[in-house]
């Protein structure tokens, strides 16, 4: 999980901050058959940080830990130019700063707020040394940047206190602060040395932005004789007769170009408008980065981000997804889905990453209808239930018989986010869950009011629908959660908290159908078959809430136009002017970062449906 950048520092009583260490970025995956210390490109670190490494093999506990390898100065303070020397003097005293826990005992603890994650990281070891907890302060995030500043400390990072942990993602629910002005840049070639300098006289340097690298000045500010002279010796395999910019760039002396592989720190003063890093000086070369990650820093916005720069199209995502032994190989990321969007079935996966610890709740434990769109939205797809058997080994399925197809059909369940980004990979643009669960799949946890509309219906005459058949639950005293379909219509939810059948639930609904098709006759129907009720009604449609049938499921995408979502609303939202190409891919995160998740009464203690029936019929 990444940050955004930050314009400055605040007090928020919802928010912790913590100290930005100026180092490498390191996870620990400790279990009992091995240990492994990896950078966010999966380099080792096992023979560069030895220490640490036999002392993370002290842990008795199975974890996965978050954190930051940092060398320290004289005074204590992080250097990352010290890091550099590390390899060379292994007095230099270095830490593993850990700031969070992924799992704990083969259990995720992603979907878990980033306070709890936090208090559980406690127990997982004793500090010392070698490795330290992150502490925090909460709310006075001005007071502590101060404090940073005051020790010259490279700034701070803000977090959301309830945030979950979603990987590869740069998100609003965790911020920079920089004190120092400090970025990644990519070497593109070097100017011939001048006067009594050696090897070279300054470091071309550039960020990639929209996938083509940009130039962003050059320095020549920050070596001495032996880093010149081994920073060379590392340039000579990578020179090249090819501009990696592609045009001329300001440059004042003659350039030897080089492949642009090798990542640096860098440290400047401010940025002109041309986009060029004023006073620049090198602090060393990145181990942990490759080349084509370091594009221009993404400032916090307030728009949420589905994956790790917006720069990157999905054509250039890691071909692999998932934790642990669970990995699902992400095929033809770049086919475009939503052709008047250009959204890919990469974007698809990227969402699906982003959207997981909100739309898990609605999935799990819950057999899955598959429709599967493999070509994008204009492709009409096909349902694909017996799906279970064929797919990874971890896939977790349960064969149910199917009245229809005569026989046992394998559905899949998807209890975690390899699963889940499984079923986008398929082309499941859609999720399609049942409404009950594997402990009582006779017995729903809710029912549902589809409200369906003809080719003339407007969206109009659908929410005042929802208006009426609100009306009718609140006599009945039922509690009731509306959410946008994603199409053309609105869901209306009632929790039943698993306590009656399909069939009561079904008939309940009846019940609830006819008394607001009563109050609507002029526009709505009961009647399934669209050629008897004609172009013009609604359907009210309660046939839903039979075993097996399926809608798509909360924060679900649609394959419509727009890839609009299937958002929860409030109540007083659905008014006039409401429509759900409102609610699409790239801003529902912003909406639920703001609301919360409107949704989670569904799976609460269910209605008194005796109760509710004595009133209506009262």
């Amino acid at each position: 999980m990444l940050a955004k950048l930050h314009d400055g520092a605040f007090d928020d009583a919802d928010w912790l901050y913590e100290i930005k260490w100026d180092g490498y970025r390191a996870i620990a995956d400790i279990n009992k058959k091995d240990l492994r210390l990896y950078s966010r490109n999966g380099l080792s670190f096992k023979e560069d940080y030895p220490t640490v490494y036999e002392e993370l093999q002290k842990i008795k506990k199975e974890a996965v830990l978050d954190g930051e390898i940092v060398a320290l100065d004289s005074e204590g303070k992080p250097s990352f130019q010290l890091l550099q020397q590390y390899a060379k003097d292994n007095s230099i005293p270095i830490c593993y700063y850990v700031f969070d826990c992924l799992s704990l005992n083969g259990k995720s603890l992603e979907d878990k707020p980033l306070t709890e994650r936090k208090e559980i990281l406690r127990s997982v070891f004793k500090d010392n040394d070698l490795i330290k907890y992150c502490d925090h302060i909460q709310e006075r995030g001005k007071d502590f940047f101060a404090a940073v500043k005051k020790q010259g400390l490279e700034g701070m990072i803000a977090k959301r206190a309830d945030s979950v942990y979603t990987e590869n993602s740069r998100s609003n629910d965790w911020l920079k602060v920089k004190n120092v002005v400090m970025e990644e840049a990519v070497i593109a070639g070097y100017t011939e040395a001048r006067g009594s300098r050696k090897h070279f006289g300054a470091l071309v340097l550039g960020v990639y932005k929209k996938g083509k690298l940009i130039y962003i000045g050059h320095t020549g500010t920050g070596f001495n004789n032996a880093s010149l002279k081994e920073l060379y010796q590392k340039l000579q395999p990578l020179v090249t007769d090819k501009n990696p910019f592609g045009i001329k760039v300001p440059v004042n002396a003659p350039v030897t170009w080089v492949k642009p592989e090798l990542v640096c720190n860098l440290k400047y003063s401010e940025i002109t408008d041309e986009g060029h890093r004023r006073h620049p000086v090198f602090m060393g070369l990145r181990i942990d980065k490759a080349a084509k990650e370091v594009h221009e820093e993404v400032k916090d916005t307030g728009e949420e981000d589905t994956s790790i720069e917006d720069t990157e199209k999905a054509d250039k995502m890691e071909t692999t997804k998932g934790t642990g032994s669970k990995k699902v190989e992400i095929t033809h990321p770049d086919k475009i889905f939503f052709p008047g969007e250009g959204y890919t079935k990469g974007d698809v996966v990227a969402y699906y990453e982003t959207i997981y610890p909100h739309i898990i709740k609605y999935m799990k434990d819950r057999p899955e209808s598959l429709l599967r769109m493999p070509n994008g939205i204009n492709d009409k797809g096909f349902f694909h239930k017996d799906a279970g058997l064929k797919g990874p080994s971890w896939l977790k399925s349960i064969p149910l018989y199917s009245e229809s197809a005569e026989k046992d059909i394998n559905y899949i369940i998807c209890n975690d986010k390899p699963t889940l980004l499984y079923l986008a990979n398929l082309g499941c643009i859609e999720m399609n869950p049942w409404n009950s669960r594997l402990k009582h799949l006779d017995k729903p946890d809710y029912l549902v009011m589809d409200i369906d509309p003809s080719e003339k219906n407007t969206f109009e005459q659908v929410i005042e629908t929802a208006k009426v058949i609100k009306q009718v639950l609140d006599k009945a005293g039922a509690v009731s959660f509306p959410k946008t379909s994603g199409a053309t219509g609105i869901h209306i939810y009632v929790p039943l908290g698993g306590k009656y059948t399909y069939e009561q639930g079904k008939e309940f609904a009846h019940m609830i159908a006819i008394l607001t098709q009563e109050q609507l006759p002029d526009f709505t129907s009961l009647e399934r078959s669209l050629s008897k009720r004609g172009k013009s009604n609604i359907y009210i449609d309660y046939l839903q809430n039979r075993k097996g049938q399926t809608l798509s499921c909360a924060y679900s995408l649609r394959p419509k136009p727009g890839a609009t979502v299937s958002t929860p609303l409030e109540w007083k939202e659905v008014k006039s002017g409401l429509h759900p190409s409102d609610f699409n891919i790239k801003n529902i995160m912003k909406r639920i970062e703001k609301k919360g998740d409107l949704f989670s009464g569904v799976l609460l203690k269910g209605i008194d449906m005796k109760k509710c029936i004595k009133k209506l019929e009262e």
